[in-house]
């Protein structure tokens, strides 16, 4: 037993070394087939105090998913997975991580800034409006556990090519460096620890408060859904329990709301319990997820969500797409293909799911 404990502390420190020397990696853009040969050569040049930081700031990320959190969990995976290779040009699909400026740079529509207000707190907030004056529903598309990244608000215009008022709310107000938002933080790891020390409460505040402010636009139907990736799924699912007035939500590789203490640290997980206040949804929900082997995290999930929406009579339709990880739409040209299969089906369906519920 104690030779069984030892190993399993050798193998979570192995584990924990790789994927911080690949989160200096991604911050150095190394290719990751030669993230450990480089790690030393960041840690030596003239960067090397940021690249600590770095390292320091995975440690802690690692710490917090080790003891059960699955958002930080989540964006470890994503430091590991980074990639590197844009996805052909597909206009009728957002574009990748990789490619989202350039789609930006030539789009037609007029995306912008703008500031809502959150209970006297200023939210910097990204608003897309469909070309020509016809009305649409409003979409509030929520961040990745990465702030509102220029990926984020890619989404949001191709929504509105879709003839969607895509709404795109910072969380990260008030959370940056001195008060600031997601423009104040230089770094993944820095957003990844703002993001995970959000509330619940201010998270339902801020989106509550994003649609409100889309509503009330001159283009605005009078309905409402929401979209969410990773830790944004998960609040998008969230989000239909608490806001009453959501006509639908769509729920890219989040879980459901659960009630449930997250295990000691070490402990293996305990089967998925999901909350009992998902009774209060009426929006009906698409979730959009990542093969089980490839997400195991999220794919175990998928199937107590299924029982208890039943159970209780709501609207949930699952599809899980076998070969593609976590974070696929993002990461197109990921898992040898597998990844943009997965794209070229899930964003047809998440189109679809907001046009059938909520024009």
């Amino acid at each position: 037993m104690v030779e069984d404990t030892k190993m399993r502390k050798t193998i979570n420190t192995l584990l924990l070394v790789a994927v911080a020397a690949a989160a200096v990696a991604y911050v150095a853009g190394v290719r990751p087939s030669r993230v450990m040969a480089h790690t030393d050569a960041v840690a030596t040049s003239p960067s090397s105090e940021h690249a600590d930081h770095v390292m320091r700031a995975t440690e802690h990320i690692a710490h917090m998913a080790e003891a059960g959190n699955i958002h930080a969990g989540h964006a470890l995976d994503e430091f590991a997975r980074a990639t590197f290779q844009a996805a052909p040009v597909n206009l009728k699909l957002p574009a990748d991580d990789m490619g989202v400026v350039a789609r930006l740079a030539s789009s037609p529509r007029k995306g912008e800034f703008v500031t809502v207000d959150v209970g006297g707190m200023p939210m910097r907030t990204w608003v897309v409006r469909p070309q020509g004056n016809a009305k649409g529903p409003v979409v509030v598309v929520i961040q990745e556990i990465f702030g509102l990244s220029d990926w984020i608000r890619g989404v949001a215009d191709q929504l509105a090519a879709e003839g969607f008022v895509a709404v795109a709310p910072d969380l990260l107000a008030g959370r940056g460096a001195n008060g600031g938002d997601s423009s104040s933080l230089s770094s993944q790891q820095e957003m990844t620890q703002a993001t995970l020390m959000l509330s619940p409460a201010e998270i339902t505040a801020k989106l509550k408060a994003a649609r409100a402010y889309g509503l009330k636009l001159p283009q605005a139907n009078g309905k409402s859904g929401s979209v969410g990736f990773c830790f944004g799924g998960a609040q998008s699912f969230a989000f239909a329990v608490n806001e009453p007035g959501l006509n639908a939500a769509v729920v890219y590789y989040g879980q459901a709301p659960t009630d449930a203490p997250a295990p000691a640290r070490g402990a293996p997980p305990a089967p998925y319990q999901v909350s009992d206040r998902v009774a209060n949804v009426k929006a009906p929900i698409l979730g959009l997820y990542g093969g089980l082997m490839q997400d195991a995290r999220i794919g175990s999930t998928v199937a107590p969500t299924e029982a208890k929406m039943k159970e209780l009579g709501k609207t949930y339709e699952p599809h899980m797409f076998d070969g593609a990880a976590h974070g696929f739409l993002r990461a197109q040209s990921g898992n040898d293909g597998a990844n943009m299969k997965a794209t070229e089906q899930a964003w047809p369906m998440t189109v679809a799911w907001l046009k059938k519920y909520a024009s």
